[in-house]
């Protein structure tokens, strides 16, 4: 293949994700407002009709903003690459400090901080105006730039090592580096999160042991009844940024926790908290975490492969606005080239996920109560705004959960 050629492909699938993207989001706003003025049925009597508008005007404010900032990534990836902005970036650090580690530290760290600035005005306006105007943020503009420099100083001290590493492998470990970089990026997520419940996460947020007695009393009898040993249950101070609520696991292991923000312990009654538990717990006992872990690391060592075929192909370099081959370049062009491929393919992860959470809800039902995870949603979908008619094939596409009707069917067909 030509750089030309290959330049030629790059632009038709920039140009088919991106209009695929743009078109699920206006079929997903067309049929909000289709059903804007009437609750679903089976959410009538639970869900106000005023709660029901507003998650669907949150839900479509929220999506013309998707909207812009699709258009916006497309023309700055175009930038990046066919206008040769890391083309530019790669020649400029390689004649200063030569074909080095460095310089191809370098090239990853000013890609990063350019993106990073060209997308800040978007992650403003959606903190400090559209998550202001529905009443869900509390962070303050303070917290908004700490947690920024914190984010941006973890990503350095965890990330450049591991990029570092990579970069030396491609140059120092013959054809076959892409399997040891492989090795390094798994061994490295797994510390990750081993470390994480203690050494990361609380540099963001608050964690405290849960003190309501009764609560507690009742998840340890749900734990021992599943057989899962935990580190602890842990509530965070979520309240202090957004009035979402949520609950997840985290960890590795011996490290693994169970957490609830403190926003979802305030909306739902203690056998409704119990119902979602059982449900986070319902996926570790169908063993949903491993086979995303096996399915994550299995696509990324076929994605290092390819990487490896194309690490020496000129015309991949080319065509994509470097003039040059380097090590850190191919690295670079590849990861942020791939999604223009892949999206087209996205519902497939999606499509699995959902399965997942039909399989989690089942289990919920069956070792806790299945009217309660019910009503313990429908709670959680009317304070999160969460809407209640999403499009279908935009929700195949976007949605790691089924929709919520369809959620809901399911297990009261199966409670």
């Amino acid at each position: 293949m030509s750089a030309h050629e290959f330049s030629l492909v790059f632009i038709a699938f920039l140009v088919l994700s991106t209009g695929l993207q743009l078109w699920l989001k206006g079929r997903h706003l067309a049929h909000i407002a289709a059903h804007r003025d009437s609750v679903p049925a089976d959410f009538a009597g639970a869900i106000e009709l005023d709660a029901h508008q507003k998650a669907a005007d949150y839900t479509s404010a929220k999506t013309r903003l998707a909207r812009i900032v699709i258009a916006w990534d497309a023309l700055v990836l175009a930038g990046l690459t066919l206008g040769g902005v890391i083309g530019w970036f790669d020649t400029s650090l390689r004649a200063a400090l030569g074909n080095s580690i460095w310089a191809g530290l370098g090239l990853m760290a000013a890609v990063m901080v350019v993106s990073s600035v060209l997308s800040l005005p978007f992650s403003i306006y959606s903190t400090f105006v559209l998550e202001e105007r529905f009443g869900f943020n509390k962070t303050t503009p303070a917290l908004f730039v700490v947690d920024m420099i914190k984010g941006a100083l973890l990503s350095a001290v965890l990330g450049l090592p591991l990029v570092a590493l990579v970069l030396w492998l491609m140059d120092a470990a013959g054809n076959g580096w892409w399997l040891y970089a492989w090795l390094a990026w798994v061994t490295f997520g797994l510390l990750v999160m081993a470390i994480y419940p203690r050494f990361i996460a609380p540099l963001f947020n608050k964690f405290s042991p849960l003190d309501n007695a009764d609560l507690k009393s009742r998840i340890d009898a749900l734990l021992n009844k599943c057989g899962f040993a935990s580190n602890g249950v842990f509530v965070m101070d979520g309240s202090r940024r957004s009035s979402h609520g949520n609950a997840y696991f985290t960890g590795f292991g011996k490290t693994k926790r169970i957490v609830f923000f403190d926003t979802l312990l305030e909306r739902l009654e203690p056998l409704e908290v119990e119902a979602v538990l059982a449900h986070e717990l319902g996926h570790y006992k169908r063993r949903h975490i491993i086979k995303r872990m096996v399915m994550i690391y299995g696509l990324g060592l076929v994605t290092l492969a390819v990487l490896g075929l194309l690490k020496n192909a000129e015309w991949f370099y080319a065509g994509l606005g470097v003039a040059t081959p380097s090590t850190a370049a191919a690295l670079l062009l590849f990861f942020v080239a791939l999604p223009v491929f892949t999206f087209p393919f996205a519902w497939i992860a999606s499509r699995g996920s959902r399965q997942h959470e039909y399989e989690a809800d089942h289990y919920a039902a069956e070792v806790s109560s299945g009217p309660a995870l019910i009503s313990g949603l429908v709670k959680l979908y009317r304070d999160n705004a969460a809407t209640l008619t999403p499009d279908p094939l935009h929700s195949l596409f976007y949605d790691s959960h089924p929709p919520a009707a369809l959620r809901i069917a399911a297990l009261r067909a199966h409670s």
